[in-house]
């Protein structure tokens, strides 16, 4: 709880316009889009610069008071979920774009700033951000960061990770530092960049990133390939990498996941086809022509009952919508929507999908899977109500199977969503009992009071969700 003195304090730093302990105000920030995790924080604090957020720290620090910081709240592993109460830490004020370097290729932003911006103010200057998460015209770069967020041009193009080449942290102590620079070349000591990237917010706060942008490629083109068989769809991604092409993007929807997006988006996807698969080439002319050349001879070869080309930028960019929706559109079938990511290495594809759908009739249930294909990175997702109890102890056994075949094929238990509270207590299950302990030797070294984000990455009791209300 924060007493009277602390509360008093930290008006004193941010102003009484950007304190709230209002019970609306905390609840709106009580949860993010994970479902059935649900707590109170304590306070919301909006601050206006680095220097504040140093202020904030220093004093929740000396006063043993959690901070989570948060983006836009799109989060699916309860990452951003108060569960320990404290203080949300929101970025609303720190949302400007500071500079586009054309000479050093990079774009330096403060966390607040939406993906998609950083998109656009690229490509306004005929410059290139790949990553591309599902949420990007909603989610905020350092949500990103915190995450290590893909998306559908993963494949080709890297995450976030492979573009951030600087960042502004204030650590747990109030410190500020600014790691990297942009520079092609910098092994100046530990990688401390690189640390910061996916930590989740639990080993400081980051208050500003430089990223890596590179040439927008000179053209591109996108096919959609139809199957009749769910393995053959999954044995072609294999296929087309295993021939040394590596498209822009090749994702994979099955037929229950293509019928909810044709439902919500109403573009005309072939709702009868068993799976499909989205593929996207860029580059050179040339080089572009000959690689769909290629894959369309492939996916044929692997009784691809159809193959398509876009007839035109418009009809490419529904096809990307579209799959962008897949979460919106099965979130409208039922009352809760569990969205998980397994990976596997692109070779395990085919055996993943089946024994995905083998552990859904096994438990009786429905999930559909969809994701990116092509670096091996499925969603599974699970339509089912909160409310079911039965049910529920049924989704978390099966997806507690789904996690342990994809490791036993060479994977792991989330490729881009974060481990946060939903996959803590399978973090071990991948890297075993030192390598837990290592993590958390980093995280007590630098946060010894363990303020940044606690309960997230490392498991406690249960994996069972929870609802808490102060």
């Amino acid at each position: 709880m924060i007493n009277q003195e602390v509360r008093q304090k930290l008006i004193h730093i941010v102003g009484p316009g950007n304190f709230d302990d209002s019970k609306a105000g905390r609840l709106v920030y009580s949860y993010d889009a994970t479902p059935q995790f649900q707590s109170m924080p304590d306070a919301v604090i909006a601050p206006k610069n680095s220097e504040e957020i140093s202020k904030i720290v220093k004093l929740c620090n000396e006063y043993k008071i959690p901070i989570v910081p948060r983006g836009s709240g799109t989060n699916l592993c309860a990452g951003t979920c108060p569960t320990e109460g404290g203080i949300v830490l929101l970025f609303k004020h720190l949302n400007r774009i500071l500079e586009i370097d054309e000479e050093n290729l990079t774009i330096t932003v403060q966390p607040g700033v939406i993906t998609l911006e950083i998109t656009n103010a690229a490509e306004a200057k005929g410059l290139f951000y790949p990553p591309d998460p599902g949420s990007m015209k909603i989610s905020t770069i350092g949500g990103n960061i915190n995450e290590n967020a893909g998306g559908l041009r993963g494949l080709k193009y890297g995450v976030t990770r492979d573009y951030v080449i600087a960042l502004e942290i204030v650590l747990p102590n109030g410190d500020i530092i600014r790691t990297g620079g942009k520079l092609a070349k910098d092994v100046a000591g530990y990688d401390l960049t690189r640390l910061f990237v996916g930590s989740e917010g639990t080993l400081g706060i980051i208050t500003e990133a430089t990223l890596k942008l590179i040439p927008m490629p000179e053209t591109k083109k996108t096919i959609l390939a139809l199957y009749q068989d769910l393995e053959a769809a999954a044995r072609t991604v294999s296929k087309i990498i295993a021939n040394k092409i590596i498209p822009t993007t090749l994702e994979f929807l099955d037929q229950p996941t293509l019928e909810a997006v044709e439902a919500f988006a109403q573009i005309g996807l072939p709702t009868d086809a068993k799976a499909i698969l989205l593929i996207e080439q860029d580059g050179p002319l040339d080089v572009v022509t000959k690689d769909i050349d290629s894959i369309i001879k492939i996916c044929k070869s692997e009784n691809a009952v159809s193959v398509e080309a876009a007839k035109s930028e418009e009809e490419a960019e529904a096809l990307r919508t579209a799959r962008r929706a897949a979460l919106s559109a099965l979130a409208r079938l039922k009352p809760t929507t569990i969205l998980e990511d397994a990976t596997v290495p692109r070779s395990e594809i085919a055996r993943m999908v089946k024994a995905i759908n083998e552990i859904a009739e096994k438990y009786k249930l429905r999930i559909c899977t969809f994701g990116h294909a092509g670096d091996g990175n499925l969603h599974p997702t699970c339509l089912t109500d909160s409310r079911d109890h039965e049910e529920i102890e049924r989704v978390e056994k099966a997806f507690e199977e789904i996690f342990a075949k994809a490791i036993e094929l060479g994977g792991t238990i989330t490729g881009e969503h974060g481990v946060g509270v939903m996959k803590a207590p399978y973090l071990e299950m991948k890297l075993g009992h030192a390598g837990v302990a290592a993590m958390k030797a980093i995280k007590t070294s630098l946060d010894p009071n363990n303020i940044m984000n606690p309960g997230k990455i490392f498991a406690k009791d249960s994996r069972k969700r929870v609802v808490v209300t102060k």
